[in-house]
């Protein structure tokens, strides 16, 4: 991305930034799908994404004090109406020491990113593979815990089913989009993603894809949810099954 690709929020993030931390800012990136599709959006027809989603960012500082949060915290009323997410804030010694610990938040990031100003946080930074598995597994069995603790608690409800559905679509593609990187299929794209689980599970119907498509906001009708929910919950066991069979080298 060029500087004239990123959106004049962005630039203008950066400056109230700068003004808050001064010397202290190291860098600022834009990441996400607004890294990889800001050309030819501009401010006057809105600075979200495709589907919506704020533009999200991430400012690397040389320290973090009480007095900068609440100078930022004044400010985050003003970011979303411009269409921006609240920024990720790191001290600098925090985002050494994380990217193993946020193997697939911080993979991600280093995937879609632009620098909007400074140096590149990411220059040195690389994502152990092993510590994504682990990360993957983790989200995996944590995905089919809370599907059936969810439902569970919607007590037979059509609605409540749907939105727990629409609610879960969001992490779930996150899940697809780790698998597949780790099967060696990065992709972007979650309907890309969700039909390579389908190919290595060998579960036909479009289940998972028809759950990692459904966008931020979207109704699902009760009937559908009652159709959907048996073949996406079996999909995730199954899903947890393979992720599970990577310990034996897979």
């Amino acid at each position: 991305m060029s500087p004239m690709d990123i959106p004049a929020p962005v630039h203008a993030l950066e400056r109230e930034l700068r003004g808050v931390f001064g010397t202290r800012l190291q860098a600022f990136v834009v990441y996400g799908e607004r890294a990889r599709h800001a050309a030819g959006v501009t401010h006057e027809h809105g600075t979200h994404g495709h589907d919506g989603a704020p533009i999200t960012t991430l400012a690397v500082v040389d320290t973090l004090t009480g007095d900068d949060l609440r100078a930022c915290a004044l400010r985050v009323a003003a970011w979303h109406d411009e269409g921006l997410a609240t920024p990720l804030l790191l001290a600098a010694h925090e985002f050494e020491r994380s990217l193993d610990v946020f193997p697939l938040e911080f993979g991600a990031i280093l995937a879609d990113h632009a620098v909007v100003a400074g140096a590149s946080p990411f220059a040195a930074a690389t994502v152990d593979a092993a510590d994504i598995r682990r990360a993957v597994e983790v989200q995996a069995r944590s995905h089919l815990l809370h599907l059936r603790e969810g439902y569970l608690e919607t007590r037979g409800r059509g609605d409540a089913l749907s939105l727990l559905i629409a609610q879960s679509a969001a992490p779930f593609a996150a899940l697809l989009l780790g698998i597949a990187r780790l099967d060696g299929t990065a992709t972007h794209d979650p309907a890309a993603a969700a039909r390579h689980a389908e190919r290595v599970l060998n579960v036909p119907g479009g289940a998972i894809a028809d759950v990692a498509a459904l966008a931020p906001g979207r109704d699902l009708a009760s009937a559908q949810a009652e159709h959907l929910f048996p073949a996406y919950l079996d999909a995730v066991e199954k899903l947890v099954a393979y992720v599970d069979g990577w310990a034996d080298g897979r």
